[in-house]
């Protein structure tokens, strides 16, 4: 007699349907049969079928050389998709969490134009609130936000969007030479994150990372804002795992997969 308390489930076969999903992620992601066969586990006969029938609805193309592509079935559908997507709601809970865990107001920004546009403000439990709001702009050269985007960019795009923006000394603190602005990008990029240490808002403090969306475009940022006199630059240094751990799991739930271009890029958007 069995034992049904101890008796283990057996693993539960996938479905048709979830197979064809299996292999249609498989076939986005590798170009070759054989590698389709390997990600999924499936026997070949079975990811033949399924990737027969992806073909025949044009989810999967092939190309001359045998390798799959995205088919216009599949283009069309992730069209549809990313013209409904709220950036700030798919961000929210990833806000209020870091912010919990922090105690500071959170901002995320998007790059618009030659400036860097509020898009999501979630502020802490403290007695004082940031000069800040959704919808506002501020300038990419004295921003934590504006820093960790550029810094993704290749000198030449830095130059061509600071040209057109200006420098201007916002603050005593304000980097207001191309120069400067680009060592200063270059410590970003190792570090990581960015930082606003009083050069847009005289007494606050900032810590940025980037955003990654689908593409693997940097076209957002996450910051960590607080007053300079309440937390020094080693506990506001000590807040970028918690940043960076956050704003790697935005750019996931915006599908970015850890395939974006390295930094130093130019951005197809100047």
């Amino acid at each position: 007699m069995v034992n049904n308390s101890s008796a283990q489930a057996a693993p539960s076969t996938p479905s048709t349907s979830e197979k064809t999903l299996i292999v249609l992620e498989a076939a986005l992601e590798h170009s070759r049969f054989t590698e389709v066969v390997a990600a999924t586990g499936f026997p070949k006969a079975t990811v033949h079928r399924l990737i027969s029938t992806l073909v025949e609805r044009r989810f999967v193309t092939i190309d001359a050389n045998g390798q799959y592509l995205p088919g216009p079935s599949i283009l069309a559908l992730a069209s549809k998709a990313l013209e409904r997507i709220d950036i700030s709601s798919i961000a929210q809970p990833f806000v209020d969490q870091l912010v919990d865990t922090i105690h500071c107001t959170v901002h995320m920004g998007a790059i618009s134009g030659d400036a860097v546009l509020y898009i999501l403000r979630k502020d802490s439990d403290k007695p004082y609130k940031m000069p800040s709001r959704v919808g506002l702009t501020v300038p990419l050269h004295t921003t934590g936000i504006g820093k960790a985007v550029l810094a993704t960019y290749d000198d030449e795009t830095v130059e061509r969007m600071l040209a057109r923006a200006g420098m201007a000394r916002i603050t005593d603190a304000t980097i207001a030479t191309v120069e400067d602005f680009k060592r200063e990008l270059d410590d970003v990029r190792r570090r990581g994150t960015a930082r606003d240490r009083g050069e847009n808002v005289p007494g606050i403090a900032c810590i940025a990372a980037p955003v990654h969306d689908h593409t693997g475009v940097v076209r957002y940022g996450l910051s960590i804002s607080t007053l300079s006199i309440e937390h020094s630059d080693e506990q506001i240094e000590a807040m970028s795992d918690d940043l960076l751990a956050t704003a790697a799991a935005i750019s996931h739930a915006l599908g970015y997969r850890g395939t974006g271009p390295e930094p130093g890029y130019s951005s197809p958007l100047h």
